[in-house]
């Protein structure tokens, strides 16, 4: 199959990594954006969350310079996430931040300032609306009302409620200039294509926005990969698989073999909407070797935070980014525009590639010098440090003899001797290639 239709998406295979924000009423009470599912909280129960939200220190430029900061090459901010509630200005509620005394088109502000500093744009839209009447409630898998005697009689109209979605995107599409992505969500057993009117939907985004990318979710959801991995992709489709709160075993493919973008959306806690009592906060370490990993599978990295009811940031979060930001600083030319080396997953840690150079991601310390397997001894012109540049050996001690056929490389005088990486976290290794001898491409 060729790869052609994923042409739109080469920017997004090249920048690989991204900022997820969620953002919205939920905030207040700071239980995570599925308070009303979970919770089963009545709509008129949650208007104290809406009466609640400000946003009195919501400062985009914030945001977008602690994107910047972490290397964060685009941004995803939830529009409107399933509570209905709108980032938005919209003619077709009033249930959104124009309304609710805050007064201001949000998304607007948040697109303005990460444009301003190069960062790629795109907008969460959740198909699902828990506020509107017409949307499935008594029976539904996640309504705050599936299980609620008192709607077991309600009807409710699908048509009207596709024509109310297609006017949302439409105006999304319309209104806030080029974006980069639309990132829908999500679909499930009795809510899918079908319901969302996902063919007319993505004629009508493919109209307004041709160059967008979008996931594909019109048809699935984090668990599934929907037709986009098959022969027979449907027109809705998407441009990339999004994995949520996994990073896959090994990356996808169409039956031919041909590689098929996808993007692992990860929280930095535990939850996505800013909840309060989470603190099981991710390292910097373990999102820096995450990151290295999905590149490695030839995927991306959508890393969540969860703004607090005023819009800050909690300092949780942006120490955290930041510190991926600084190791990025130093190693991101192996990140960024790289993929997978087609050379399998050494017991050390990663191989990355970009064209014919080679980048060795050492997480664990090796004993003596570290064997590069799988890199032809003869193919190698030059190995040195990312981060400094500085000049690495082969080891032609005695030590691998055994081994000849095997490159290793030593991280100090002695071939033999054992060395601290330089650094613990990933200490990333470039293998410069001689030009006739690049290793074939090929997936880990």
């Amino acid at each position: 199959m060729s790869e052609d239709r994923f042409a739109r998406s080469a920017w997004f295979r090249h920048d690989r990594f991204g900022m997820f924000i969620h953002w919205g009423p939920y905030a207040v009470p700071a239980r995570g954006e599925w308070l009303r599912s979970h919770e089963r909280v009545p709509l008129a129960d949650y208007q104290y969350a809406v009466d609640g939200f400000g946003a009195e220190d919501f400062d985009p430029h914030t945001w977008a310079e602690l994107a910047a900061a972490a290397g964060q090459k685009y941004a995803v901010l939830t529009a409107k996430h399933h509570d209905g509630f709108c980032l938005f200005d919209t003619a077709l509620t009033d249930y959104g931040s124009m309304h609710n005394g805050i007064g201001r088109d949000l998304v607007a502000e948040f697109l303005e300032a990460f444009r301003a500093r190069g960062i790629k744009v795109g907008l969460y839209f959740s198909l699902l609306d828990w506020r509107h009447p017409d949307y499935p409630h008594h029976g539904d898998w996640a309504h705050p009302e599936r299980d609620n005697p008192a709607f077991a009689s309600h009807q409710p109209d699908l048509e009207s409620y596709r024509a109310f979605l297609r006017g949302q995107v439409r105006e999304l599409c319309t209104n806030y200039g080029k974006l980069d992505i639309l990132w829908f969500d999500f679909s499930y057993e009795g809510m899918g294509p079908e319901q969302w009117g996902a063919a007319d939907l993505v004629a009508m985004v493919r109209e307004l926005q041709p160059d967008v990318i979008m996931d594909n979710r019109l048809e699935t959801s984090g668990e599934g990969m929907g037709s986009i991995v098959t022969d027979e992709p449907t027109p809705y489709c998407g441009d990339f698989v999004s994995p949520e709160q996994v990073i896959p075993v090994e990356g996808f493919h169409t039956p031919d073999g041909t590689p098929v973008p996808w993007e692992a959306c990860v929280t930095l806690n535990n939850n996505w909407g800013f909840f309060a009592d989470d603190d099981l906060w991710k390292s910097p370490g373990q999102m820096i070797t995450k990151l290295v990993e999905c590149v490695a599978k030839g995927g991306n990295l959508l890393l969540n935070v969860g703004p607090d009811a005023r819009g800050t940031i909690q300092p949780e979060a942006a120490e955290r980014l930041r510190r991926i930001g600084h190791w990025l600083e130093a190693n991101g030319e192996s990140v960024y525009g790289a993929g997978p080396a087609g050379l399998g997953t050494p017991e050390w840690g990663y191989y990355t590639r970009s064209g014919s150079t080679l980048y060795a991601h050492v997480l664990r310390a090796p004993i003596g010098p570290l064997p590069l397997t799988g890199v032809p001894k003869d193919a190698i012109e030059r190995i040195s440090l990312v981060a400094d540049g500085q000049e690495l050996k082969l080891c032609e001690e005695w030590v691998v003899a055994s081994y000849p056929d095997i490159p290793f490389v030593q991280f100090g005088d002695v071939g033999h001797f054992t060395y601290p990486l330089p650094d613990s976290v990933d200490t990333v290794v470039r293998i410069d290639l001689k030009d006739d001898a690049t290793p074939a491409e090929g997936t880990s």
